[in-house]
């Protein structure tokens, strides 16, 4: 029967591993500066570049911080707290649907954001980023078809 049916060759290919966290490293005089404080106080300073977003730059450099939707704005896992007002207030204003989500997220402050939404920029160089001590994995679909009471 195998004369009838030769095997096939199969053929294999790899693809390239790409790192986690998709952080680009900055150019030699373009840097920006972000320091995390973890949650038991330590801090955490990191040259970066324009355009890494936050989320990001935490898991690249081994931060605990998850990010259960991969930085589609449908969790509150990489939700942060921005120590400083002035840099908060220099960030762009948060989507509606970034404020839903932040609306789920534990310990919610007037400078929290979401992590995967805040990019780095010239106007929030040297950013204190704190990481808060908890996190709730509660994503938008959670919700969806809920009986309400």
């Amino acid at each position: 029967m195998e004369w009838m049916f030769p095997r096939a060759r199969r053929r294999f290919s790899t693809t390239t591993v790409a790192p986690h966290g998709h952080v680009t490293p900055p150019k030699p005089g373009e840097e920006l500066h972000v320091t995390f404080i973890d949650k038991e106080g330590a801090e955490h300073e990191f040259a970066v570049s324009a355009g890494d977003n936050l989320m990001d730059i935490a898991q690249a450099e081994d931060l605990e911080m998850e990010g259960a939707c991969g930085g589609s704005c449908a969790c509150s896992t990489c939700h942060v707290i921005v120590e400083d007002p002035d840099k908060y207030d220099a960030m762009p204003e948060p989507s509606d649907d970034e404020n839903d989500m932040l609306d789920l997220a534990f310990g919610l402050t007037e400078t929290s954001r979401l992590g995967c939404q805040v990019k780095m920029s010239k106007e929030i160089d040297g950013v204190k980023i704190r990481l808060p001590s908890m996190t709730r994995n509660l994503q938008a679909a959670d919700f969806k078809g809920a009986k309400k009471s």
